[in-house]
């Protein structure tokens, strides 16, 4: 699919369901896709206005500043979402945000104030989505090394969550889902609604 039918699919969602995080952050990344950074920009800070736990919003928010040449708000914009990534434990996006503001000369947050590691009880889970400690999956959602992350990573509300708004995706984007292409298309925004996007 090319990337203006891209972006005015996803400029439906977002507009069809206006607290829409997902919507709105694929929105941005077909922006990004197509070179037009403020537009990017824009919708990017909307699913953060919806959902500031999104690590990867702020660091693509920041590769279209710096495109913009707005350093300073870049390396703004990359602070945070090194301190969210690390509060979260997300590794991936951290290491690439400092590696990022590493590159620019700027200062690394001071991350040794981090969140002391939160209880889990057995049966719980830190949902790598809401942040908080919740009942774990009774199950695997799917036989793979997907769903048993999923499991491990994912509570139920959080489960739940998606499964409304999975059904929105396959809706809105008229995902057949016999087709593996479609099948990649949906297992991406899974992972980016539920925050594991680039989790081994």
């Amino acid at each position: 699919m090319d990337v203006q039918a891209r972006i005015e699919q996803f400029r439906k969602m977002a507009n069809d369901d206006p607290n829409n995080e997902l919507g709105h952050f694929s929105l941005g990344r077909a922006y990004l896709d197509g070179g037009n950074y403020d537009g990017a920009i824009a919708a990017f800070q909307r699913a953060l206005d919806i959902n500031a736990n999104l690590s990867k919003a702020y660091q693509s928010m920041a590769f279209c500043l710096l495109r913009l040449e707005k350093k300073d708000l870049a390396i703004e914009q990359l602070t945070r979402g090194v301190k969210v990534a690390n509060d979260r434990g997300e590794m991936m996006p951290k290491n690439e945000m400092i590696a990022m503001l590493k590159e620019l000369g700027a200062p690394v947050p001071d991350l040794s104030k981090a969140q002391a590691n939160v209880p889990v009880s057995e049966g719980q889970v830190l949902c790598s989505r809401c942040g908080q400690v919740g009942p774990k999956l009774p199950s695997p959602p799917f036989r793979n090394k997907q769903g048993q992350l999923i499991q491990d990573k994912v509570c139920q509300p959080c489960w739940k969550e998606w499964m409304a708004m999975g059904t929105k995706v396959i809706n809105e984007l008229r995902l057949p889902l016999a087709d593996p292409a479609a099948q990649r298309i949906f297992d991406q925004h899974m992972m980016e609604f539920l925050n594991l996007a680039g989790t081994p």
